[in-house]
């Protein structure tokens, strides 16, 4: 076991950094191993928004688990999966996304309870920590999974961006 350890201990450093850390997934891949966002995957396929997420970022993503889907109201998922209903698509999964990487000590660290975080979509996510971490009334269940260009938070819920009037 030493010799193994002292081995890769020796060869560590020929392995370039940039190699290292391209290792690691960015959201969209993360999210298809997790194994638990196939419903949110699918959404995201049809909505186009793969190469934005699979982009430099870094952001943050709320994301719903498939459970999370289920609590639609019946025909709402299949709805929103027509070619017809894309910019309705785009506008819920974007409003999931906020700009730049917000880790839970980030997130909890926020001396209001109360705040909100601007979306991709752009309107304000309610952030309310006063009770575990809530956005727009969904629960944070996971926090902090790192990705190359990003954290996932796993919530809940799916959260509807405000009707614009």
């Amino acid at each position: 076991d030493c010799m193994v350890l002292t081995a890769v201990l020796t060869l560590l450093p020929l392995v370039p950094a940039a190699q290292a850390q391209s290792s690691q997934a960015d959201i969209v891949d993360t999210a298809i191993s997790a194994g638990s966002f196939n419903t949110l995957v699918a959404a995201v396929k049809a909505a186009g928004l793969v190469e934005t997420l699979k982009g430099k970022g870094p952001f943050t993503v709320f994301a719903p688990t498939d459970e999370a889907f289920k609590k639609l109201p019946s025909g709402t998922l299949d709805s929103l999966l027509k070619p017809e209903n894309k910019q309705r698509l785009v506008s819920i999964l974007t409003y999931h996304v906020v700009p730049g990487a917000y880790d839970a000590s980030r997130i909890t660290g926020e001396k209001n309870k109360r705040f909100s975080l601007m979306s991709v979509q752009g309107a304000d996510i309610a952030v309310d920590t006063s009770d575990g971490v809530k956005v727009s009334g969904a629960n944070v269940t996971k926090a902090d999974i790192r990705t190359s260009n990003g954290v996932i938070h796993v919530i809940d819920s799916i959260i509807m961006p405000p009707d614009k009037g």
